[in-house]
């Protein structure tokens, strides 16, 4: 069975990489989708699917931050 994101495996910044270009290109993949990315990436579409479901989470959660980072406070003019 494929491995996945093991850190010893070469190919982890590779897969990595990988994943991330497909994010921002698509945040929900479909089935299809996820097994053509599953291949290039050599791990089960179940673990791309999981991957896709933290990926957004995480992602969600930066743009929560972001948004509070980014409010801009009226200031009271005397």
């Amino acid at each position: 069975p494929p491995t996945f994101f093991s850190l010893n495996n070469a190919s982890f910044l590779e897969q990595l990489e990988e994943l991330e270009k497909m994010f921002e290109r698509d945040h929900y993949p479909d089935n299809e989708k996820r097994k053509e990315i599953a291949a290039v990436v050599g791990v089960t579409p179940r673990r791309i699917m999981v991957w896709f479901q933290n990926r957004r989470a995480r992602w969600r959660k930066s743009e929560k931050f972001s948004v509070k980072d980014n409010k801009k406070y009226p200031t009271s003019s005397s």
